[in-house]
């Protein structure tokens, strides 16, 4: 599942850190504040006492070879940039980094790091889309000028096949999983409704009334696809 390094252990911090140790992900999480680490013990893999901009100690982690680190530190813009200068010089790679300013933003974009994360903003975000659809179920904003979006299956799409619905060659939207229930029988001999994803659909699968797709693509065209959905609820009074 990969390995990972969070540093910072807010409250942001902090979940993605136990989300991604309880999806089964190596983590190790850092920060200066030993409450903060002895709080998350047990709950990750490894959490380390110290500073992040002691360049000696995150060389000794091995933050070249993480699959992905997890820069946490939003309000003390000095120690995110200067951590940032390091684990860039140290050689890491596919740094996602909280931001609370555009400012702060600009700053580390300017570093290297290509990956921004605004949690209020993308809350926000989520929120809007929304209300916009009651469909939309996620709803994520990427630094690439794309989007990522769960969304329950418009009505137009309920019986095509993908290689029908054309989406990546029309509008340059990917279904990269569809979230589907499944009748399964207990060991008791009692039906019930099983949760379960097709995480690698091909041309052939069928859109089913009650899927969940999830999407990814240029975020205008994301919200084409939101915007089709609220209006076709519309015209059916609510109902897809």
């Amino acid at each position: 599942m990969g390995r990972f390094l969070v540093i910072g252990l807010g409250k942001f911090g902090t979940t993605v850190a136990t989300k991604l140790f309880d999806n089964g992900a190596d983590v190790v999480v850092i920060d200066n504040d030993e409450k903060l680490i002895e709080e998350v013990k047990g709950r990750v893999s490894s959490a380390i006492l110290m500073d992040s901009t002691d360049e000696r100690q995150l060389k000794q982690i091995g933050v070249d070879e993480m699959d992905g680190i997890i820069l946490a530190i939003g309000k003390n813009i000095e120690v995110s940039v200067l951590t940032s200068v390091i684990l860039t010089r140290l050689g890491a790679v596919n740094i996602h980094a909280k931001v609370d300013s555009k400012l702060h933003a600009r700053i580390l974009k300017l570093i290297g790091v290509k990956n921004i994360v605004f949690p209020e903003e993308q809350i926000g975000s989520q929120l809007a889309m929304s209300m916009l659809s009651g469909k939309v179920q996620h709803y994520y904003s990427l630094s690439t000028g794309h989007s990522i979006v769960e969304i329950e299956v418009p009505r137009s799409y309920v019986g095509r096949t993908l290689q029908e619905l054309a989406l990546p060659s029309e509008m340059g939207v990917h279904i990269v999983a569809i979230k589907y229930e499944h009748l399964d029988v207990s060991e008791d001999g009692e039906n019930r409704m099983e949760k379960r994803t097709n995480d690698m659909p091909g041309a052939n699968d069928i859109i089913k009334e009650g899927d969940v797709l999830v999407l990814l693509g240029p975020k205008a065209r994301i919200n084409d696809i939101i915007r089709d959905t609220s209006e076709q609820s519309e015209s059916t009074g609510g109902k897809a």
